[in-house]
């Protein structure tokens, strides 16, 4: 059994983000003998915002793989998802995105599942993802923020309202899941589902579960 790190990589060069993952994941690290890793890439945007800086993570991340041959898993964390396939075909190692991850958490806890996304592109890209999917009968929405970064969400006040009227929203269109769109979401995932009172789903924590599943 490989006993090395289980590796979150944030494709953003948010500080802020990669240390919020890293206090996500803070409770399942006595879980694995490697413990969890949380690493920011540097030369990658604040957040990713646009389809081009998905592309331009996914080659990144697929050099990560490489770089760092000694994870026993590779969690891509950030909820586009971005380079997951290139990877997979680079390691027989366990690679998982968040957005999988998150979407497989809602499904066990509720029929119909929605999405806070931050951007409208970032709505467009989920939708895409669901129908690849075949999961377009399950999702009932997505609601955005209005292009806020992925540092906003897990300490702004205001954009913590902005998504807590989002979440309204999308129970009021029937959904008994809401999946948060954003590593930097974990923060506040207690308090978005005391306020929805519907499972809000972290895909952080998500992926750890999934994770430590596949190293066993």
């Amino acid at each position: 059994m490989i006993t090395g790190p289980i590796l979150f990589i944030n494709p953003n060069a948010s500080v802020v983000v990669t240390k919020g993952i890293a206090a996500a994941l803070a409770p399942f690290a006595p879980a694995w003998p490697g413990g969890f890793e949380s690493i920011g890439l540097a030369d990658g945007p604040p957040t990713i915002a646009t389809d081009l800086h998905v592309a331009e993570a996914g080659v990144a991340l697929a050099r990560m793989v490489q770089e760092r041959p000694d994870a026993a898993a590779y969690v891509v964390a950030c909820f586009s998802d971005p380079g997951v396939e290139v990877m997979r075909s680079l390691t027989h190692r366990p690679v998982i995105g968040l957005q999988q991850a998150g979407i497989l958490a809602a499904l066990s806890r509720a029929d119909l599942f929605g999405i806070i996304a931050l951007s409208d592109a970032s709505r467009a890209r989920h939708r895409l993802r669901m129908r690849q999917a075949g999961l377009m009968e399950r999702f009932v929405a997505s609601r955005d923020l209005g292009g806020a970064s992925a540092e906003d969400v897990a300490h702004n006040p205001d954009t913590f309202a902005r998504s807590c009227a989002a979440g309204h929203d999308l129970v009021r269109l029937g959904a008994g899941a809401v999946v948060l769109g954003c590593a930097g979401f974990a923060p506040q995932r207690a308090a978005l589902e005391s306020e929805l009172g519907v499972p809000v789903i972290d895909p952080v924590a998500a992926a750890a579960g999934l994770a430590l599943a596949a190293c066993q």
